[in-house]
C-alpha cells in the first residue's frame, strides 16, 4: 500500500470531448499543443491526450492531491479549453473527477488508501 501524502497518483480527471463535424484534426492539434503547457505544471503528475477515432478524444491526467487537479483546471490548458470548446467541441467537455486506487509508472507503482 501506498501512502496517501506520499503518493504522486491520488487523484484523476477524466475529460471526455466530442470534436464537431469537420473538427477532428483541430481537435487533435489543440490537444498535441496542449503538452508543452502540461509539462509547466509541477502536480500533474501524468496526462494522456487519447483519440479514440474521428470525432471522440479524452484526456486522462493524475494528481498527488486535489489542489494539483484544480490547479491543472485552472491553467494553460483548462482555461484554452474553456474559450474554445463552442468552435471545437459538439457538447461541452464531459468530466468526471475521480480517486486513483493502484497505478503503476515507471519508477513508482502501488495501491491508494482513501
Amino acid at each position: 500500500m501506498v501512502d496517501r501524502q506520499k503518493a504522486s497518483v491520488v487523484k484523476a480527471l477524466f475529460v471526455s470531448l466530442t470534436a464537431r463535424d469537420g473538427k477532428g484534426e483541430d481537435v487533435e492539434a489543440f490537444l498535441r499543443s496542449g503538452l508543452a503547457a502540461v509539462l509547466e505544471e509541477p502536480d500533474t503528475t501524468s496526462w494522456y491526450a487519447v483519440r479514440f477515432g474521428g470525432r471522440d478524444f479524452a484526456i486522462f491526467d493524475t494528481f498527488p492531491s486535489d489542489a494539483g487537479r484544480l490547479a491543472h483546471l485552472a491553467g494553460k490548458v483548462g482555461s484554452a479549453l474553456a474559450a474554445r470548446a463552442t468552435e471545437l467541441l459538439e457538447v461541452p467537455p464531459q468530466m468526471k473527477d475521480a480517486q486513483v486506487l493502484a497505478y503503476k509508472l515507471p519508477g513508482d507503482s502501488g495501491q491508494v488508501q482513501a
